[in-house]
């Protein structure tokens, strides 16, 4: 009689501790008071409802079907066992629960609520409209059906029906969560960053731990540029997780574009041993060295890029400039060739492999991917700049003051430009008088 009395207070006891969501000592007690009386099926159905709560949701499954055991036709067990069969991705064994729902109490709006959720994440986005329907007729103000409707047209790109929907769950509910963040992601998906952005940091304010949110809104303000506000959201990333592989690569890329190479190659190295095979981490580690002087361990990360992913055109280019700072223009120019084999259009490629020609005293051929790249590139000043000096260099005069006149037709303000045009005449008379010093050693050499 003890016993029966000690599990009475021991489930009351678990009931109190769950209102002030103090889930684990709850479900402590409810065990314990189980382990008296296993046939008890509402302290089944509460221990399934605690596991729910900590997420050990496989083990909450188990909890429900031993709780239906004594009762059937609950639908409240029923569909909380449903709700966690979709938590695990047994997806088709969770429609079956709501289809015997359906067919018990066909007129229980949730039971058709959750079947939109399942069938969306199945793919099935004609059933999860037609469910939706269903769901409409029995309850037109349910915001978890137009929910789980919006995830369903946003996975189909139907965006602004989507975006309808979360409109409708934030009327019917205004602290609904998550609806801001799937908004957030809709307006960017549409290319409306301002909106996008806007909504993100309304998601962000209402849950600051969210550290996808974060991450999300990181990536998308260091793709319009503002680096300071994504360095500042993926360095938030790293507070709250500091094994998120993706922020330390994130923040990396941002450094490297800020100049600061050697935060960014502890970052890149923290990544890899988080996460040795994440994509495209030799290139990022081969930019930050070679950003750092440190070309011999450049070339390694670059050789292994371009041999893990050999349409790598970043890593062929990259490799070929680390190439060319070791004084290997050979190697280089295959390199750009490389990227010219998969893009021919890659203006500075051209340009590199015009540097390698002219550094192998091939100016003709130099002059040639020069001229590509400036047609590629019409203000490539560098380009401009070095096709100049290999026609003076070949005593092509006036092609080069040609192409000195372009040069300042696109930036009148060259330094540089200004500086070959005042030294042109003096690089001309030395030229001939270098030529007929030439002639004249050929004749008293006869």
């Amino acid at each position: 009689m003890n016993d029966w009395l000690d599990a009475e207070q021991r489930a009351e006891r678990a009931q109190q501790l769950s209102e002030s969501k103090r889930w684990l000592e709850a479900l402590a007690e409810i065990e314990a008071a189980i382990e008296i009386n296993p046939h008890n099926s509402m302290w089944q159905a509460h221990r399934g409802f605690l596991l729910d709560q900590l997420e050990s949701y496989d083990e909450a499954i188990v909890a429900y079907s031993q709780a239906l055991q004594a009762e059937p036709d609950n639908r409240e067990l029923l569909l909380a066992k449903g709700i966690s069969l979709t938590r695990v991705g047994r997806l088709s064994a969770a429609l079956k629960v709501f289809a015997q729902l359906n067919e018990i109490y066909p007129d229980f709006e949730p039971a058709y609520c959750f079947q939109v959720m399942a069938y969306a994440e199945l793919g099935q986005h004609d059933k999860a409209e037609e469910t939706f329907y269903l769901a409409q007729q029995l309850d037109e103000g349910c915001p978890h059906c137009f929910y789980h409707m919006g995830n369903s047209l946003a996975d189909r790109g139907e965006y602004k029906r989507a975006l309808y929907c979360w409109g409708r769950v934030q009327e019917l509910d205004p602290g609904y969560e998550g609806v801001k963040g799937q908004m957030a992601r809709a307006h960017r998906a549409m290319d409306e960053l301002a909106s996008a952005e806007e909504l993100y940091l309304a998601a962000i304010r209402e849950d600051p731990g969210d550290v996808d949110l974060l991450y999300e809104m990181g990536d998308l303000l260091a793709g319009t540029e503002s680096m300071g506000g994504a360095e500042t959201k993926f360095r938030q990333v790293l507070e709250l997780a500091p094994d998120h592989t993706d922020a330390y690569v994130a923040l990396a890329q941002i450094l490297l574009a800020t100049n600061e190479a050697e935060e960014a190659l502890k970052l890149l190295e923290q990544a890899r041993a988080l996460e040795p095979s994440y994509e495209r981490l030799e290139l990022f580690l081969g930019s930050a060295s070679l950003k750092l002087g440190k070309y011999s361990d450049a070339r390694t990360y670059l050789e292994r890029a371009v041999e893990r992913e050999s349409d790598d055109k970043d890593a062929h280019m990259l490799l070929g400039n680390c190439l060319l700072w070791l004084r290997r223009p050979s190697d280089a120019a295959d390199a750009f060739r490389r990227v010219l084999a998969l893009d021919a259009e890659v203006a500075s490629a051209h340009h590199n492999l015009g540097v390698c020609r002219f550094l192998e005293r091939d100016y003709e051929a130099g002059i040639v991917h020069c001229k590509r790249a400036i047609e590629l590139r019409p203000d490539y000043l560098l380009a401009i700049v070095k096709t100049t000096l290999a026609f003076q260099k070949l005593g092509r005069f006036s092609e080069a003051r040609t192409m000195m006149e372009y040069g300042l037709s696109v930036e009148p303000d060259n330094a540089l430009l200004r500086q070959l045009v005042a030294q042109l005449w003096r690089t001309r008379l030395r030229y001939w008088l270098n030529r007929c010093a030439s002639v004249f050693r050929r004749l008293l050499g006869r």
